[in-house]
């Protein structure tokens, strides 16, 4: 497990540095802040589980794969689901009464953009672009 994610570490490393930025706001808002506010909301535990289940996927094609267009498909099959549940919950949120309710706006806001950049990788991937 330490070469997987010592190998995982040096390929995210080889990055853009704006796709590390992106990465590390991913890891605070959905992991870290997700952890937080799962006291006390729902839409925090399952935040939480689709990241962790997403990274475990994410991992597991990684170490069968590498680095490629198609870890993406993790994102997309754990996220997804999490999203339309939280978007269905728009009128739960209580945006303006709480700070857990505009963490749960800014996890939807980081989930949308991150899934718009998997859907376009498996995409691309499925289309021939291994890169």
């Amino acid at each position: 497990m330490q070469e997987l994610m010592s190998a995982w570490s040096a390929d995210i490393a080889k990055q853009p540095q704006w796709v590390q930025v992106w990465l590390d706001i991913m890891m605070v808002v959905l992991l870290g802040l997700s952890a937080v506010f799962s006291f006390v909301r729902a839409e925090a535990r399952w935040v939480l589980a689709g990241f962790l289940l997403g990274a475990v996927a994410m991992l597991g094609l990684y170490s069968q794969i590498g680095y490629s267009r198609l870890l993406g498909l993790a994102h997309v099959i754990f996220w997804t689901p999490v999203l339309i549940y939280l978007l269905r919950r728009r009128a739960k949120w209580r945006l303006k009464e709480t700070w857990s309710g505009k963490w749960i706006a800014l996890a939807a806001l980081v989930m949308t953009v991150s899934l718009a950049f998997d859907y376009s990788d498996v995409a691309r991937w499925l289309l021939g672009e291994r890169g």
